[in-house]
């Protein structure tokens, strides 16, 4: 399961290297409510798994602070809403002391962070915070949609140098993939085509991404889409979107959080800006309703897209009757 995975991942890293630990206030002897340090306790005990109080801005400066002296901090928090708590600690100080201090300062700190839409948890404990994150600089995003890609990026994550913002959506906690035996690592700044097509491009993100590819494959018979997955968020891999779009001219991203200001609008800058003459038709973000998240899980379904609204964008965009490929 994808939460497995990343319980996998902190362990083998923490087996690896006796520098990495984890805190939050979301660890206990049983995991936490998600599950996801289940074990961790019993097996590297209190010294290096240790819950704290719910004070974001203490626990995210002490982080910090020991990352300084060269240890591998992973802080767990709750809902990544809470993480407003402590922004003064995160953008002022984490993503900034590496520049600030010439280079000779190291923040080698992952923030792991649950959000998402679709357990009705509203406004407060559902937003996608992801955009803040990309815009400031220092920081690297990382948001996986899979269990391979959790495990792996984590991994890798918790090896660079730098503060990373590791964004797991709970819907896909308990979704089961197979994976392989054994270590492997996933870089970040590199995108995977979940799926190739010829006639259409869909750059999706986290839960968006399985969403896009049913609709791909809804819309198998009609037209050939491709998904890409950026996996992370910044650096991004604009080359491998770039080399879909020449292919297929077309280019819509889905995301689920609000489209103003998003990480889709700064896809469609740099593709705009780098692959302008590969694009047949402008192209299109697709995202959540510009409304804070409802709780009424009626409402809340209809706040972002789902599969129907991906395929009739698809659609839209290629125009009635167009053949895909023009």
């Amino acid at each position: 399961m994808y939460r497995t995975a990343i319980t996998e991942a902190m362990s083998e890293e923490m087996e690896r290297d006796e520098r990495v630990f984890v805190i939050g206030e979301d660890v206990d002897l049983f995991g936490g409510v998600y599950k996801t340090t289940r074990g961790l306790v019993e097996k590297f005990g209190p010294k290096r798994v240790r819950g704290t109080p719910i004070s974001e801005a203490a626990f995210f400066g002490l982080a910090v602070g020991a990352a300084m002296t060269g240890l591998r901090p992973i802080v767990e928090i709750m809902y990544m809403d809470f993480a407003l708590v402590g922004m003064d600690q995160l953008v002022n100080q984490a993503a900034k002391i590496h520049y600030m201090s010439g280079g000779q300062v190291k923040i080698p700190l992952v923030v792991r962070g649950q959000f998402g839409v679709g357990t009705a948890e509203a406004a407060q404990h559902s937003q996608h915070l992801e955009s803040w994150f990309v815009h400031t600089p220092g920081f690297k995003v990382v948001m996986p949609a899979t269990a391979y890609d959790a495990k792996g990026l984590l991994k890798f994550a918790i090896r660079d140098d730098n503060p990373v913002i590791y964004l797991e959506n709970r819907v896909l906690y308990l979704r089961k993939e197979e994976v392989p035996d054994g270590e492997w690592l996933v870089p970040l700044g590199s995108a995977d085509v979940k799926r190739e097509g010829t006639d259409f491009t869909v750059v999706a993100t986290s839960n968006a991404v399985h969403k896009s590819s049913e609709a791909a494959q809804r819309l198998a018979s009609e037209i050939s889409v491709e998904v890409i997955d950026p996996r992370t968020l910044d650096p991004l891999d604009l080359a491998t979107i770039l080399k879909s779009i020449k292919k297929t001219g077309h280019l819509l991203v889905v995301q689920e959080g609000v489209v103003g200001a998003s990480f889709g609008a700064e896809v469609v800058r740099q593709v705009t800006q780098d692959g302008f003459s590969y694009l047949r038709r402008a192209p299109l973000v697709l995202g959540a309703r510009d409304v804070p998240v409802p709780f009424s899980p009626v409402l809340e379904k209809a706040f972002v897209p789902q599969v129907d609204d991906i395929i009739q964008a698809i659609r839209m965009m290629l125009g009635p009757g167009a053949p895909a490929s023009d």
